[in-house]
């Protein structure tokens, strides 16, 4: 097309500035893959503009400032006239460049997703819960966001397809994880588009709920698939854990019972040596802090029922644990400090388990501000999910009033018969 053109001759007649909208005009309408069989117009021409037309088309000047230019009749006059035997079309090819049908760019940039999608598209086939999770994906733009383009993606996504099939693993350290998946051992660092998509896919696998951030939640969302990171310095503090003879965590738990002792269990052993938990149906009390562990231990030893500290905000060997106990058909049931920090930690608990409130509701912090000295609460109040009348009943009061003050009735809780120590104890109504 335009071999015959006479390119000096069409850049007198329609390469000037005056005629520069109404190339663009018709180029705009060719990219969009639109007819040049009509019309165009231009609201308040200039007189270079008008002239320019009239010299164009050979036609009497018009009155008025609105242009009105019939694209037939300009292709007509370059077939007609020789200067571009092929037309318009060529003529708007000649001037500005090669023009890419958008409609066809766009097919054809679709085809090249679909294609970049493919490897994801067959890691999650079969895989239920992955469904859900790959539909967001794929409508919500977040890969196109991250790679910007199809020849980006496509490793990205093959990658990311490997991971998928690799998990659940089997206690691995991340970056072994990485390493044997993509080839490198940094491929699934905190600042990596690789791990965006993959920690979004382990959410969805392991069942949570997207609604945690920080280092802590991201190590508890790779421990529920597998995957460890800082495998010995994420800890939970216990008390009082049925342990079973099959593994060397559960032995070990089974003897510091015995001796009423606490026992420190790390994210390593949970996953690594995990104990069979004969907790079925039994109480498992969770409490915020260590002291309520130490004055059990030292109360009641042996004779303490099962419990677990979070040691403030629970990291993710206490989550992981906790997660274990439930599926075990372990009852949860949780106590913290009356202040807005730990109704921010029982927002997690509940948020996150099927854990019921120990003294921690507002009837409790009623009693407990009544019968215990406290401080003032600090500001930034937070509202307690599991009961709303809770927060505005602290707001009213102003005090708080942390585990020290109410070990007495924790302790009592947590008492049980030698008779009930491998059962649990008996229900309470608190």
């Amino acid at each position: 097309m335009g071999l015959n053109t006479d390119h000096e001759r069409l850049n007198r007649l329609l390469g000037g500035d005056d005629l520069a909208w109404l190339v663009q005009r018709v180029r705009k309408r060719m990219e969009r893959g639109e007819t040049l069989s009509t019309q165009v117009r231009l609201s308040e021409a200039t007189s270079g503009q008008r002239s320019a037309v009239q010299r164009l088309l050979g036609r009497s000047p018009r009155p008025g400032t609105t242009l009105t230019v019939s694209l037939p009749a300009v292709d007509a006059v370059l077939r007609r006239s020789g200067v571009c035997p092929d037309g318009l079309e060529a003529a708007v090819t000649s001037l500005t460049g090669p023009v890419t049908v958008r409609s066809e760019e766009i097919e054809r940039e679709e085809r090249q997703w679909r294609e970049a999608f493919a490897p994801l598209h067959a890691a999650i086939t079969g895989r239920n819960e992955l469904s859900g999770w790959y539909e967001r994906l794929h409508s919500s733009g977040l890969v196109r966001r991250l790679a910007g383009t199809p020849e980006e993606a496509t490793p990205l996504l093959y990658d990311l397809a490997g991971v998928i099939r690799a998990l659940p693993t089997s206690a691995e350290p991340l970056g072994h994880f990485a390493a044997r998946i993509t080839g490198s051992a940094h491929a699934l660092d905190d600042d990596r588009p690789l791990t965006t998509l993959a920690f979004s896919a382990a959410v969805a696998m392991a069942g949570l709920a997207d609604d945690g951030s920080g280092a802590q939640w991201r190590r508890e969302v790779w421990a529920a698939v597998g995957v460890l990171r800082d495998e010995l310095s994420t800890t939970v503090l216990t008390l009082g854990l049925p342990g079973d003879t099959t593994t060397a965590t559960g032995r070990a738990l089974a003897a510091l019972r015995e001796a009423g002792q606490p026992a420190v269990l790390t994210l390593r052993q949970l996953i690594r040596d995990t104990p069979t938990w004969p907790v079925h149906e039994q109480q498992v009390s969770i409490c915020e802090n260590p002291i309520v562990v130490s004055a059990a231990a030292d109360r009641l030893g042996p004779a303490s029922a099962p419990l677990v500290c979070t040691n403030g905000q629970p990291g993710a060997a206490v989550m992981h644990l906790l997660r274990q106990l439930t599926s075990a058909t372990a009852r949860l049931r949780y106590h913290g400090d009356f202040d807005w920090g730990g109704l921010r930690i029982g927002n997690v608990i509940f948020g996150r388990l099927p854990a019921a409130p120990w003294r921690f509701d507002t009837a409790a912090y009623e009693v407990a501000v009544a019968e215990h000295s406290s401080h003032e609460l600090g500001d930034k109040p937070a509202r307690a999910d599991w009961d709303h009348h809770l927060s505005t009943t602290m707001l009213r009061v102003g005090r708080a009033v942390e585990e020290e003050h109410v070990l007495d009735d924790l302790i009592g809780d947590l008492s049980c018969s030698s008779h009930h120590v491998t059962r649990g104890c008996d229900d309470r109504s608190l």
